[in-house]
């Protein structure tokens, strides 16, 4: 019987994580969607946190993928915030409505609370997020160049590491550049 494996990327699953994102998000206006380059580049800056680039392995083969990078709160006051961001998030089209968006999404996330994060931001289908505890950012004080899209704008309070931990951040949310050609 074959299982689904999940665990974080390493530096030989970048071709195989290439061609999960090229083929989950092609479009035919387009050679190659701008999520593979978003990862590409990501992977060489200080965004990039290696064991929150989850992958999901089925038979060997690298059938999903989650990302979750750096990103900073700015608060009115006071200084930056560390937090992360959720995406891409991608299956391969033959393995897609099985679950394995879902396993490798809670894997990522299970991995950033074990490391002690606080706060993951999403833009992306509510339907899809709020299996995992995704809200709107804006109710918890979250603005970002795509607030004003809505709904699809979502962040997560994951569980604080001590009970001394106070609420998450509020204030505007920096993405690290290679965000921008998204």
């Amino acid at each position: 019987m074959t299982t689904l494996r999940l665990r974080p990327e390493d530096p030989a699953d970048a071709g195989p994580v290439r061609r999960v994102l090229a083929t989950a998000f092609a479009r035919p206006d387009v050679a190659t969607p701008p999520e593979v380059s978003l990862v590409d580049e990501l992977r060489g800056t200080a965004a990039w946190l290696p064991r929150l680039a989850m992958i999901a392995e089925y038979g060997g083969e690298v059938v999903g993928y989650a990302l979750l990078t750096r990103v900073r709160v700015r608060p009115d006051q006071g200084s930056d915030v560390p937090a992360l961001a959720l995406g891409p998030v991608a299956v391969a089209p033959h393995r897609q409505r099985v679950g394995h968006g879902t396993a490798v999404v809670q894997a990522a996330l299970d991995a950033s609370t074990e490391l002690g994060e606080r706060l993951v931001v999403v833009l992306g289908d509510p339907a899809f997020y709020q299996r995992f505890g995704f809200s709107p950012a804006t109710e918890l004080g979250l603005t970002s160049p795509w607030a004003g899209l809505g709904e699809p704008w979502q962040a997560l309070v994951l569980p604080p590491s001590t009970s001394e931990e106070g609420p998450p951040p509020r204030g505007e949310v920096l993405f690290p550049p290679p965000w921008s050609k998204v």
